[in-house]
């Protein structure tokens, strides 16, 4: 958790505003989470495709749940 806290809050919204919503009519990202909860997914290119635009908002969502947590003293 070291690494996420020292990424800059600046290179991880980029990050998901440009790779993580790319391409952006419709957000490949969106394609994916529907295919999944469809139980579509099945191809390996489907799997990498969401790990690809996925990891950004990952990053994203740890780096604030890392960020509150020491705010908070724990």
């Amino acid at each position: 958790m070291g690494y996420v806290s020292k990424l800059p809050w600046g290179l991880v919204i980029l990050a998901c505003l440009t790779l993580g919503l790319a391409p952006f009519s419709p957000p490949h990202l969106w394609e994916k989470l529907q295919m999944l909860s469809k139980g579509q997914l099945v191809r390996p290119i489907d799997w990498f495709d969401l790990v690809l635009h996925g990891t950004p908002w990952a990053i994203l969502v740890l780096k604030a749940i890392v960020s509150f947590t020491r705010r908070q003293g724990g």
